[in-house]
């Protein structure tokens, strides 16, 4: 966490810059104005913090030097009067106004490290499939860009170091701050109140805990995935800040066209040609499929476009089992390619004398008196 990032301020920014900032965040984002909101607790914890390192020029130059890091406050702080001081001016840090005087007071305090975790992003990837691939299920390499867990600090952002002195608050744990002649105490944030350090952040990942890092996976895509479909892979996604869960790679899959089957939903579609003959008096023959063969009876007088339904053909559903396998009949007409072909369809006509067409309506006449 990047104390200037969290104002919104450059590292140049000024007192002036560093106040309004924090009134403007702390206005939003303040506990009394959004009561259970854990969200807006923990930013405003963040605000805080961030505001009383940079108000100060001693923390503050500690601060850029990487000698105080955002997360060295350890747990939940404690705050309290610590008498008067009458042996100089007054020099407060801020407005001294009696809500100013009590605010760190009143402000609910929240134990860092709580804070600081995050769930990583999601991470998107597209792989593109033929029809049989998609029907079979496949295997796709995906060289995916992502955040992992930094290996120095094993994600947690801080190193453990010889434990030492802390400087801030000369080992006593606890550092103070005058407001007009009062004096109040809190515990240290660069040690938390222990008088002594034990960690300091990682210089590998900036106390970020997650480092770039480029990875090839070979993702395995489920039988029958339909066009449009996701794939999730867990944990997959960038990692999570400070020791945050990771999130997930999701594969966007998208299915070629096939020039026979096509898919709706968990039924699988095809039609299927058939000639004159073999709608008027009958056939049977097998028609291909992405499982293998299956035989088609066509009673005899079937018309053109009517279908035919085979159960548990079609593409898997959700329950375990399968759609079904719709086929459609199409009859296609012979060409007509000599005079004796030509007399049997005329002879065809007469026998049958039948028409495909309605008759016309004959017109009503009434005579007139």
């Amino acid at each position: 966490m990047d104390f200037y990032i969290v104002l919104g301020i450059d590292r140049d920014a000024g007192t002036g810059d560093i106040k309004r900032a924090y009134k403007r965040l702390a206005r939003r984002l303040h506990p009394d104005i959004n009561p259970g909101d854990r969200d807006a607790a923990a930013r405003f914890r963040q605000v805080l913090d961030a505001y009383e390192t940079l108000i100060d020029p001693d923390r503050r130059r500690r601060y850029d030097a990487g000698q105080l890091t955002a997360a060295n406050g350890g747990d939940t702080e404690s705050f309290g009067f610590a008498g008067f001081d009458f042996s100089s001016r007054v020099h407060a840090e801020r407005t001294t106004t009696f809500g100013d005087l009590f605010e760190e007071v009143l402000s609910k305090r929240t134990a860092r490290p709580g804070e600081a975790a995050t769930h990583g992003a999601d991470i998107h990837a597209r792989a593109h499939l033929s029809f049989e691939e998609a029907w079979r299920g496949a295997q796709r390499t995906v060289t995916v860009n992502r955040h992992d867990a930094c290996r120095s600090c094993s994600g947690s952002g801080y190193q453990r170091v010889a434990e030492t002195r802390c400087v801030a608050c000369e080992g006593s744990g606890l550092v103070r701050s005058v407001r007009g002649h009062m004096v109040f105490a809190k515990n240290c944030p660069t040690c938390g109140g222990e008088g002594r350090l034990k960690q300091e952040m990682c210089a590998f990942c900036g106390g970020q805990g997650v480092g770039p890092r480029s990875e090839s996976l070979t993702v395995r895509i489920p039988p029958a995935v339909a066009d449009g479909s996701r794939v999730r892979i867990p944990g997959k996604g960038h990692a999570g800040v400070r020791g945050g869960s990771p999130g997930d790679l999701l594969i966007d899959v998208s299915v070629a066209q096939h020039p026979i089957y096509r898919r709706e939903g968990d039924e699988l579609h095809m039609t299927v040609p058939i000639a004159v003959h073999e709608a008027a008096l009958g056939a049977k023959f097998d028609i291909e499929t992405p499982d293998g063969p299956v035989r088609l009876r066509v009673p005899p007088g079937t018309q053109s476009g009517q279908r035919f339904r085979f159960r548990d053909r079609g593409a898997p559903t959700r329950g375990g089992r399968r759609g079904d396998l719709v086929v459609e009949v199409r009859m296609k007409l012979p060409k007509v390619l000599d005079e004796r072909s030509r007399e049997l369809l005329r002879e065809f006509g007469r026998i049958n004398g039948e028409s495909v067409r309605e008759p016309a309506a004959a017109k009503a006449t009434v005579d007139k008196p």
